[in-house]
């Protein structure tokens, strides 16, 4: 099967206000396999991932392990065979590390492999300031000496054992910090540390591996280093943020979507925002219906005030799905604050959707006040981000007339065959080379 050149430039030609109808499955969780294949390289045995997103971003980070010596082998379009029996302690190639935000994910698994490592800065969207210091604070106490200059130089002679808070909850801090802790010796307690579903998802594929870890999906975890690692063979968990992002969609639509293998335990908070702006799921085991004609009526808080839907740590509102919520709230009856806090720039996307005829104001970097329903109109318009563009692309398929989005290719980092995936269920989505 060809792959998408990583370095094409991509445009979507979108013809909008077409209802969607049908069964969908999301693709594996984009943000556990990022961690989960860097991680694979703590093992010298083979290691089998099942439901692997065929994503940019996957494929940059298989290339970038790839040229520090690990075997790789996609066995199917979504099962992934690595093998590192031997790996390079070599600096990393920073083109590829430009390309991706992930490669951050190598620093703990390479250190505790091989006792060094160099990294370039890492790439990724460009949605603001996103800190490293977590994941060096962590780090060094786990035994590692960082030095910085044009990259990063990450060395350890022994990891061991320590009693570490995180100064924030970091998703990708905290994924580092897991997989030098299994290695390391003793006893490691890894406080205030994230507990999304991909780190979860991350923790189950360490402990396959044979690594001992306790207070799995909670803040505080217990890594019971120096257990021998062998290899495995591991399925990762349906995409949260896709399943948001579909639910979205069909609700701008007005489309009946079924959503297979939802993975329903892990989408109470989406579920609780999307209610309050009144659109609501049917659950049958672990899928996941959008019944068409939502009423799609804002919720307001007691006593008549505007609502506020803001993103938190989990369990609360993802942040990634910030930005499908607020174009959700475009096609709303009503008025509601959407609060991003995590991100100084996520929210400047949203001129897009005001030139296509949306009533929002962006009050600051991270506040925006969305007045609906409105009637989009097709535009052409540029995908930011990996969700901003998801974001663009909703707003595409409800707006009247025809849509351009160019930088698509931001979209496919993060949504693997979206326009194929979508006009199956009746979408109407054209993907074409950009013009240069």
């Amino acid at each position: 099967m060809a792959q998408a050149n990583p370095r094409e430039s991509v445009q979507y030609i979108v013809e909008g206000g077409h209802r969607l109808k049908g069964t969908i499955a999301p693709s594996g969780n984009k943000n556990a396999a990022l961690p989960i294949v860097a991680a694979a390289l703590l093992t010298d045995q083979r290691v089998e991932l099942h439901n692997v997103p065929r994503i940019r971003d996957v494929e940059a980070l298989v290339e970038l392990i790839a040229s520090v010596g690990a075997e790789t082998r996609w066995i199917d379009r979504n099962t992934l065979e690595i093998h590192a029996h031997t790996l390079r302690p070599a600096e990393l190639d920073p083109d590829l590390c430009a390309r991706i935000r992930a490669s951050i994910l190598l620093a703990g698994p390479m250190l505790a492999r091989c006792g060094t490592v160099v990294l370039p800065p890492p790439g990724g969207d460009i949605i603001g300031r996103r800190r490293v210091d977590t994941h060096f604070l962590a780090l060094k106490q786990l035994g590692a000496e960082i030095v910085t200059d044009s990259a990063y130089h990450f060395r350890a002679e022994k990891l061991r054992g320590a009693d570490v808070f995180l100064d924030e909850p970091s998703v990708t801090a905290t994924e580092n910090a897991l997989c030098a802790a299994v290695c390391a010796e003793g006893v490691t307690v890894l406080r205030n540390c994230a507990s999304e579903p991909h780190v979860q998802d991350l923790a189950h594929f360490l402990m396959a591996m044979g690594a001992r870890i306790d207070g799995v999906g909670t803040n505080c975890m217990t890594i019971h280093g120096g257990q021998p690692l062998t290899g495995c063979t591991h399925r990762i968990g349906p995409d949260h943020i896709e399943v948001g992002s579909l639910i979205g969609l069909a609700a701008v639509t007005g489309s009946d979507l079924t959503i297979t293998g939802a993975g329903i335990e892990h989408l109470r908070s989406t579920l609780m925002n999307f209610e309050r702006l009144g659109i609501r799921c049917e659950v049958s085991g672990d899928d996941l219906r959008i019944p068409p004609d939502q009423e799609m009526r804002v919720q307001a808080d007691f006593g008549g005030h505007i609502p506020v839907i803001s993103d938190q740590p989990w369990p609360a509102f993802p942040a990634d799905t910030m930005s499908i919520a607020l174009v959700t709230a475009t096609q709303c009856d009503g008025v509601v604050m959407m609060f991003e806090k995590m991100f100084e720039s996520r929210m400047f996307f949203v001129d897009k959707l005001i030139a296509m005829g949306a009533r929002i104001v962006l009050c600051d970097p991270h506040r925006a006040i969305v007045a609906g329903p409105s009637n989009l109109r097709g535009a052409r318009v540029e995908s930011p981000d990996i969700r901003a563009g998801m974001a663009v692309l909703i707003a595409a398929m409800c707006a009247k007339g025809t849509s351009v989005i160019n930088n698509a290719q931001q979209i496919e980092r993060g949504y693997e065959r979206i326009d194929e995936r979508l006009n199956a269920l009746g979408g109407r989505i054209t993907r074409v080379p950009a013009r240069q």
